[in-house]
């Protein structure tokens, strides 16, 4: 075991420490659909700012570490940057993925599994969004499987707009589809729209058999417009999506 590998591991045993004191009653399905060996891609649908904890909590049911493609800002922490690396997670720059990408070949070429958001930013309507062909292109780039994931509930717990709730008990779902295998001359493009319809009908799962209800009107923000909830569709969530990029460009004066 490498020094990183400690790290995560150590990691992985505080979250799930953090996990019982939020009394999280978490259930995994499909955890046997993740190779215990060899390269993978796993491409999740992304809700809130844990999900790549479940994702990870996942895998290590099959004795893996995942190493996630984030967001470079979190790398420049001085806080959570060290550990980052140390566990050989892969930052991402909007501006500049390819050296990115880069190192997740050289991840999956070591037989590692590579985690990715392919959302590329979390959904506020909390559904699957248009998908990134980043998942899917290093799925084909090096002829491995690509597995679609559905975390539900994370959002619950912390999420964009300052929506967080730490009350204890919530439920927490994560499903495990079956792998999808890069077929023979099939694009990038097909590739991406199989993983958009393997994650919706994942996240579509994870909905009807979630066990938990809004208490009142008040708590029916976390289910989607269609599911009787009060979240943005999907529409109305893309434009709330660029007000909050063209914040985060703004010039400084």
């Amino acid at each position: 075991m490498t020094g990183g590998d400690r790290t995560y591991r150590v990691a992985a045993r505080l979250f799930a420490i953090l996990f019982r004191l939020l009394g999280l009653r978490i259930t995994v399905r499909g955890a046997e659909h993740l190779p215990t060996s060899g390269p993978a891609v796993l491409a999740s649908n992304h809700t809130g700012f844990l999900d790549f904890t479940f994702v990870g909590y996942a895998a290590r049911e099959r004795g893996r570490l995942v190493r996630f493609m984030s967001k470079v800002s979190v790398f420049d922490s001085r806080i959570t940057g060290p550990l980052m690396r140390a566990m050989r997670h892969i930052p991402v720059d909007r501006w500049t993925g390819a050296s990115a990408y880069r190192q997740a070949r050289r991840a999956l070429d070591a037989g590692e599994l590579v985690g990715v958001f392919p959302e590329a930013t979390i959904s506020r309507s909390f559904l699957v969004k248009p998908l990134k062909p980043g998942a899917a292109g290093l799925a084909i780039s090096r002829s491995v499987p690509l597995v679609p994931v559905a975390v539900w509930g994370s959002h619950r717990i912390a999420t964009v707009d300052g929506r967080r709730g730490l009350r204890r008990g919530k439920a927490l779902t994560i499903l495990v589809g079956e792998p999808l295998h890069p077929a023979d001359g099939e694009s990038i493009a097909e590739l991406t729209e199989r993983l958009h319809a393997a994650m919706t009908a994942l996240v579509d799962e994870a909905i009807d058999t979630y066990p938990d209800t809004p208490k009142d009107d008040a708590d029916r923000w976390w289910l989607p417009h269609d599911r009787g909830g009060t979240a943005p569709p999907p529409e109305v969530a893309a434009a709330l999506d660029r007000a909050a990029l063209e914040r985060i460009n703004q010039p400084v004066d």
